[in-house]
């Protein structure tokens, strides 16, 4: 069983940043497919991005180029950095993970990912 928490959401500008943590349980953290999900209001669940064990990194489109993950596996953390805000980025942010690497193609499904984190709201307005 693996458990999941996530912080770092809030409110922010338009063009700001925000930074997400996820801390993850277990001791093999380093072997995980690490992904980030979100949802917003009246809208189906969609991938922004995910790490594999081993490397191997992958992004949405929507987010390519402005958000950065990346593990902290002394932490067994994963992060998400989020800049060049947009207001279409408002949602709630949800940690998914699998304790295996999981394949390129299985990345995008969130019913890939059997652990899940909370969620945490990130709204971005003026």
């Amino acid at each position: 069983q693996v458990q999941l928490v996530e912080s770092g959401g809030g409110w922010v500008q338009p063009g700001g940043s925000l930074r997400l943590s996820c801390a993850a349980s277990g001791r093999t953290f380093s072997a995980y497919t690490m992904g980030w999900f979100r949802q917003a209001p009246g809208k189906e669940r969609e991938f922004v991005a995910a790490v594999r064990s081993g490397g191997g990194i992958h992004y949405s489109d929507s987010v390519k180029g402005r958000f950065d993950i990346y593990r902290d596996s002394a932490k067994n953390t994963v992060y998400l950095q989020m800049d060049r805000l947009k207001p279409e980025d408002t949602a709630v942010y949800y940690c998914a993970a699998d304790n295996s690497r999981l394949i390129v193609s299985r990345l995008w499904n969130g019913e890939n990912y059997p652990y899940w984190g909370q969620g945490t709201q990130v709204t971005v307005s003026s």
